[in-house]
């Protein structure tokens, strides 16, 4: 597959280590001779310094040829611009990363096909969502739903009262039989290692663990992990950027109690009349007095969302000397990631991983629905549909010799989850979510080509 990325910031560089995995070629255009040294470095890659909305320098990447133009540099009239070009000139698909999310809301009004552009993802409603989510099940650091909830991913700590610890993932399975899930990727304390388990993989404290369960399944997992699921209520949400105000008013209209504190004085104001049932207060959410004149430690949840990934941080560390008991941190470094369970805030997010990880469901072979990438885990979950002639369904699950580094979590079939064991037949027309590593993923494909 012939593919151009327009931008190497860090989306950009992003999909092009991802896709360094697989037998691609790919073209990185950018204007800064730096960002292009860093990424012709470290990937194996064409990079082009030149302006992507310039016709000749399209041309010049070959882009009658191109399968797939990805523009994803920080400007999303930019990201437009290029797609709208690049579809004239010959690309056959064209996906545009935009932070205004009015351009998806209005995706019935406006057809962008017609001008060109076949995707387009919003950074800021796709953060939004995310941390929706990640309220409606406070007692995980990560989760995905699946066709709408039909197969759920949670990623969770184990605590040292979890029933599961000490016990191998087979004995857990038999033992809790009545619960349906299957564990598929696991990192244990102290330890920078991702383990896709097997039947013999004990379970220890500490272990930061994800599963896939049905929608049923979910509060029973919570108990089996030593976890308890409050219900969130009282939500702070430090920053009003267009995150935090979407954030805002998505959860006033599900009725939770909102506080916003923002830093800049008109903003504040703008706020207050744009969100209603929202208590917005102007305000440094750096400030610790503030933060406990406004009650912080009354808090089921405290969201920061300033375009300052360190002052997130340490607002959320606050909040956590205070006793708040779900911290999400809004960071623009993709490398804090690795610090996130470390430094004790619960969730991070990084809006242009996650804009990466919605645009490569889009360049998967075999027929991709759904992909994430966990965070700080080497790991992937792939949701894939399967075909009549697809490998996948010659045998049982337990006599495919699927890769060793990879692991079916479960499967959807007639609009219905299953947990599906080593006697499940998978058959034409099923949705299979795999969990594996980035360089499996080839492996992995061929079942189901």
């Amino acid at each position: 597959m012939k593919i151009i990325i327009a931008g190497a910031g860090e989306v950009g560089f992003h999909l092009a280590k991802l896709l360094s995995f697989e037998s691609h070629e790919i073209t990185l255009i950018d204007q800064d001779k730096d960002r292009l040294v860093f990424a012709d470095t470290r990937l194996d890659i064409k990079t082009l310094q030149k302006d992507a909305t310039s016709i000749s320098a399209l041309k010049d990447a070959n882009i009658e040829n191109t399968d797939l133009l990805i523009a994803v540099t920080s400007s999303e009239t930019t990201n437009i611009t290029i797609c709208v070009i690049s579809k004239k000139l010959g690309a056959k698909k064209t996906i545009a990363r935009i932070s205004n999310s009015e351009f998806t809301d209005n995706k019935n009004e406006i057809d962008f096909s017609d001008l060109g552009i076949d995707e387009l993802i919003s950074t800021n409603e796709l953060a939004t969502n995310e941390i929706k989510q990640l309220l409606e099940k406070a007692a995980f650091h990560d989760t995905h739903e699946f066709e709408k909830g039909k197969l759920t991913m949670v990623g969770l700590s184990l605590s040292k009262v979890a029933p599961i610890v000490g016990m191998q993932v087979k004995d857990a399975a038999a033992t809790f039989s009545e619960i349906h899930f299957m564990p598929i990727a696991i990192k244990r304390k102290e330890s920078n290692e991702t383990i896709i388990p097997r039947g013999n993989t004990v379970f220890s404290a500490g272990d930061q663990a994800y599963f896939i369960t049905l929608k049923e399944g979910v509060d029973e997992l919570t108990k089996l992990s030593g976890n308890i699921n409050k219900p969130i209520k009282n939500v702070m949400i430090l920053g009003g950027s267009k995150i935090g105000e979407k954030t805002a008013k998505e959860l006033c209209d599900d009725k939770l109690n909102i506080k916003i504190i923002e830093y800049h004085r008109t903003r504040a104001i703008e706020l207050a009349d744009e969100l209603p049932n929202a208590l917005v207060i102007f305000g440094d959410s750096r400030d610790v007095e503030l933060l406990e004149e406004e009650n912080v430690s009354e808090m089921d949840a405290v969201i920061a969302v300033t375009g300052r990934s360190e002052t997130n941080i340490m607002s959320c560390l606050v909040a956590k000397s205070k006793g708040v008991k779900r911290t999400i941190a809004l960071v623009q470094n993709a490398e804090f990631f690795n610090l996130s369970k470390n430094i004790g805030i619960d969730t991070l997010i990084n809006k242009k991983l996650l804009a990466a990880n919605s645009i490569f469901r889009y360049i998967r072979k075999g027929d991709v629905l759904e992909m994430t990438i966990l965070n700080n885990i080497n790991a992937e979950i792939l949701e894939f549909k399967v075909h009549d002639n697809s490998k996948i369904t010659k045998k049982k699950i337990k006599d495919l010799k699927f890769p060793r580094n990879a692991i079916i979590g479960g499967v959807i079939r007639d609009d219905k989850g299953v947990i599906a064991l080593g006697d499940y037949q998978i058959k034409k027309d099923d949705k299979v979510v795999v969990c594996c590593f980035p360089k499996t993923i080839s492996k992995v494909e061929k079942f189901f080509n």
